[in-house]
């Protein structure tokens, strides 16, 4: 067995903490350890951990802020605080399906390259029902997707949209120096996943590991599903969200480009994220006469780069067709 650190962030989370906490206790392979690092709650959720630490049948390390971090920094204090080789990371409003550890253990373990592993979910509602729905449906995660992951590697997906949620993912703790700062403003599993995937195997698991509650108080949740959905959202990207996107790639490459991590294919990876970027740039700088677009859409499909770094046909059409708004943006458009 590898022990296995669990690292939590709570804020304000009473109404459903106590539910994912349970699912900890009926683990059938339970963690060795459960960091919870709380962001200043003013609700019950300090005294809901305290209250389960005196029964837990694990150790149970709770860290109380005097400042609130926001939660990528809180999670960087949670994992830098675990003491065990594994990491799994756990938001405080979902549960746990009981054979959750024993699983991703055995996962990683089978895969000596392995650097990390994640999960599908089934998705619930705030009154734990199930909406009949899948996480990685709901965030454009395609069966082809998934077997392109399995069989050539994370990067080839993750460097055209995320697909990794936080709450489903562990990863081997020796990779934290290399992880971490994480820049302020970034996503954590955003961040995470695709520097795991940069220096090793990500191993997917296709079954659901959790059940992931779906909410109004939470930060980011699962996309759209219906194409209506797809297509209004797609609506709202514009420049904006390339020129943001342009900086998180920009700092992803600095840290690639300057870690002292032993990278297998560095120069692959930092040429790769130099192609993202400039395919980013292209998407911004995108004329709002429609038909001015032509010729820069064409050089780019011609050169596949649509392909690799976007959502291929629907990132044309949208490129050629769509008047920009505001709002949130689509997965893989």
């Amino acid at each position: 067995m590898t022990p296995i650190s669990v690292a939590m962030c709570t804020f304000n989370g009473e109404r459903f903490l106590a539910a994912q906490l349970e699912s900890f206790a009926r683990q059938t392979r339970h963690p060795d350890e459960l960091v919870v690092c709380d962001d200043g709650s003013s609700d019950r959720s300090c005294e809901i951990v305290r209250e389960f630490g005196l029964r837990s049948p694990f150790h149970l390390r709770l860290v109380v802020n005097d400042r609130n971090l926001g939660t990528t920094k809180n999670f960087e204090q949670a994992m830098r605080l675990c003491r065990h080789p594994l990491i799994a990371l756990a938001d405080q409003d979902d549960v746990w399906c009981a054979h959750k550890l024993d699983r991703i253990e055995k996962a990683i373990l089978a895969s000596p390259s392995a650097v990390g592993v994640f999960s599908d979910a089934d998705i619930i509602d705030e009154h734990s029902l199930p909406l009949g729905q899948r996480l990685w449906r709901t965030i454009g995660f395609t069966r082809s997707e998934q077997n392109e992951f399995a069989e050539h590697g994370g990067l080839r997906v993750l460097i055209k949209h995320p697909v990794i949620t936080g709450a489903t993912l562990a990863f081997r703790r020796q990779l934290l120096n290399f992880l971490t700062p994480i820049p302020a403003g970034e996503v954590h599993d955003m961040w995470i996943s695709f520097l795991m995937a940069a220096c090793g195997t990500v191993v997917l698991i296709p079954e659901p590991l959790i059940q992931y509650r779906q909410h109004q108080s939470q930060q980011i949740g699962p996309g759209p599903v219906t194409s209506r959905q797809l297509i209004a959202q797609a609506r709202n990207r514009g420049p904006y969200f390339y020129l943001a996107e342009v900086k998180r790639f920009q700092r992803l490459y600095e840290r690639l480009r300057d870690c002292n991590f032993d990278l297998p294919d560095r120069i692959r990876v930092l040429n790769q994220v130099a192609r993202k970027i400039r395919h980013l740039e292209h998407r911004a700088g995108l004329p709002p006469n429609r038909l001015a677009r032509i010729p820069g859409v064409i050089r780019e499909t011609l050169n596949g780069d649509y392909t690799r770094y976007s959502g291929g046909w629907r990132s044309i059409a949208k490129d050629l067709t769509f008047t920009y708004g505001g709002g949130n943006p689509s997965p893989n458009f």
